[in-house]
């Protein structure tokens, strides 16, 4: 199992410390990359890319740094940037072929590793459709599919979602789970969306103005919605409900995080209520 290690990782722009002596380590699950807009994530997810070199400490796969590691490095790496860029008159099969021949896959090799990633994010049967044709998460899917190309361990999305709505947001972290769930991947994300990240990940890493505030599983970080609110960050919607009836005395668990987990705890408060009767266990009122 791959480890990829943060230590003290730093990268200024002038004045302006984008990221501060940022520790973490990523092993085997799904990640979460929170903050608000200037936080440092995408400039952290280009460190881990190799694209930009720290400016002070270093990152490591399995103890070895990767900027000695070079081109060894990326043959491990998957990366979808926020800004996706694309040729609109390819069709899907020959952008995928395109991408394939930059990262110098031999020929055979290539089309039959397109076949199967168009299947596997369900493009298939949109394989010869010009991209400009495509809707967001139809692009978004070929996006994913290219990082996928040269069969990484590490996947990093920069913003998957962006531009979709909840169903294209489904469809994206779904395909992503499955993802790591079928091939044992790391994945490494950044989302804005907080009912996103509580559903689909395994831990979140928060970061603001350049450094790591929070790392945790999604209930751990979830406890601290106010801190989160005061960096310019909602906690997922069903947070607030919970606290909202805690107040009025029901006794909800308070690390509940998904709508899902809501609706349970709530389904059987009521059935003990119901069983129990409405004023105690004699049921007289």
């Amino acid at each position: 199992m791959l480890e990829l290690k943060l230590d003290e990782v730093t990268k200024k722009y002038k004045d302006l410390c984008a990221v501060d002596h940022v520790e973490a380590v990523f092993t085997h699950g799904v990640y979460g990359l929170l903050g608000a807009n200037g936080a440092g994530k995408t400039t952290l997810l280009r460190l881990m890319c190799d694209i930009l070199r720290p400016d002070e400490g270093e990152i490591l796969l399995d103890r070895n740094p990767i900027n000695r590691l070079g081109a060894s490095y990326r043959r491990f790496l998957g990366y979808l940037p926020q800004d996706f860029g694309f040729y609109p008159d390819f069709t899907a099969e020959r952008f995928l072929l395109y991408m394939a021949a930059l990262k110098a896959l031999p020929s055979l090799e290539a089309k039959r590793k397109t076949a199967e990633l168009l299947a596997m994010v369900g493009l298939e049967d949109s394989k010869n459709k010009k991209i400009k044709t495509f809707s967001g998460g139809m692009v978004r899917r070929l996006g994913i599919a290219q990082a996928m190309l040269n069969d990484p361990e590490i996947l990093i999305l920069d913003e998957p979602t962006a531009g979709l709505d909840p169903k294209g947001r489904d469809d994206i972290l779904g395909l992503v789970a499955r993802l790591h769930a079928e091939q044992g991947m790391t994945v490494i994300l950044v989302s804005h969306s907080m009912e996103d990240v509580a559903r689909y990940v395994s831990r979140l890493v928060v970061m603001n103005h350049g450094e790591k505030v929070f790392d945790g599983t999604p209930r751990e970080v979830f406890r601290h919605y106010k801190e989160l609110e005061a960096m310019g960050l909602a906690a997922p919607q069903i947070t607030y409900v919970v606290h909202a009836l805690r107040e009025r005395g029901i006794p909800v668990d308070e690390d509940i995080t998904t709508v899902e987990e809501a609706r349970d705890a709530i389904l059987a408060l009521w059935k003990k209520a119901k069983g129990t009767g409405c004023c105690g266990e004699d049921k007289t009122c």
